[in-house]
């Protein structure tokens, strides 16, 4: 299982040290920084900061939404990454949601079908091809082609999914799957429906990779180490998709009790409720040592995960500098 990093969770850093900091991540043997969009920072940008800076690190996006520039545009800046950093781009793509499809003027509709186009697209884009696309949702017109030969025209792209048909979507068309906010065991069940899925299309079902997030805290208090992660689970618990999800994992009581805090005294007041003892059955890691987080992240690697990313968690201020003192303890630098 390779370990990755992501630097960009439940805190801002400043672009500048975001690249600083993932040069030490590349020494301290992370295989891979990723780097979300939603609201925050552009990915793609960012990386193409931090491909400047290093030499092995993989650059992944996690997640980049379809809705915020089209197929072509995706496989350009795809193509023009991958020059760069002489092939180390790792796509992530998602279908987002209702709020973000809306934040850039579309509509959340037939999603599966999205991705599919979507991929597809991006990859002929990307590996130089000529493009005359005319799909369902999509079309490209005619006589599209990159102006330059890619150096490094193929690319893995991974597809968030959680759901039974996009999960085996996945499977059929994806290089591998992106989960966030799973517990091993519900991980273990989503890797079974992508690995099934490629059996469906006549793939190698363990050529498909598993990538999963444990989101990860440090500090020698563990209730400082909680604090701050109390703050990210409490969000995903009044999120609709994912208190759905975290609901169908078993945990109906601990959702509902939080939503009826929620809506009766506010945030504060719904992050009150979510005990320790919730926050232990679910995927983060409030941590005194590093040893500790190795150790809880081994039923991650048990349940099929290749990729393992930790998007660390900074609980003391500045975050630049508690998040240097996790990469560095991680690489014993």
């Amino acid at each position: 299982m390779e370990y990755d990093i992501e630097i960009n969770s439940a805190a801002h850093y400043p672009s500048k040290d975001v690249v600083e900091l993932v040069e030490l991540a590349e020494a301290a043997g992370f295989g891979a920084y990723w780097k979300g969009e939603s609201n925050s920072t552009d990915p793609m940008i960012l990386l193409s900061g931090v491909a400047n800076r290093t030499k092995t690190i993989k650059l992944g996006t996690a997640i980049y939404h379809i809705y915020g520039r089209s197929p072509v545009s995706l496989g350009i800046q795809s193509a023009t990454l991958q020059d760069l950093s002489g092939g180390r781009l790792l796509l992530g793509l998602g279908v987002a949601n209702k709020s973000i499809a809306a934040w850039h003027g579309g509509i959340f509709d037939r999603p599966l079908r999205r991705a599919k186009e979507y991929i597809e697209i991006v990859r002929k884009v990307g590996a130089g091809e000529r493009v005359e696309y005319d799909g369902e949702i999509y079309k490209t017109g005619k006589r599209f082609q990159l102006s330059w030969k890619p150096e490094f025209p193929k690319f893995p792209v991974y597809l968030a999914g959680l759901g039974p048909q996009m999960t085996k979507l996945v499977g059929k068309i994806a290089d591998g799957v992106f989960i966030n906010m799973a517990t091993p065991a519900k991980v273990k069940e989503i890797a079974d429906r992508v690995r099934g899925g490629a059996k469906e299309a006549g793939r190698d079902p363990a050529s498909i990779e598993i990538i999963a997030k444990s989101r990860v805290s440090l500090n020698p208090d563990r209730a400082v180490a909680r604090s701050r992660l109390r703050q990210v689970l409490t969000f995903y618990n009044i999120a609709d998709h994912y208190s759905d999800m975290l609901r169908g994992m078993g945990f109906e009581i601990e959702v509902n009790g939080i939503q009826s805090a929620f809506q009766k005294g506010g945030f504060k007041a719904a992050m009150a409720s979510l005990t320790d003892e919730y926050m232990d059955k679910l995927p983060v890691i409030p941590a005194t040592s590093i040893n500790e987080i190795k150790d809880k992240l081994v039923s991650f690697l048990e349940a099929g995960v290749t990729r393992m990313v930790i998007p660390y968690v900074p609980v003391t201020e500045p975050v630049v500098e508690d998040a240097r003192k996790f990469i560095r303890a991680w690489g014993n630098l």
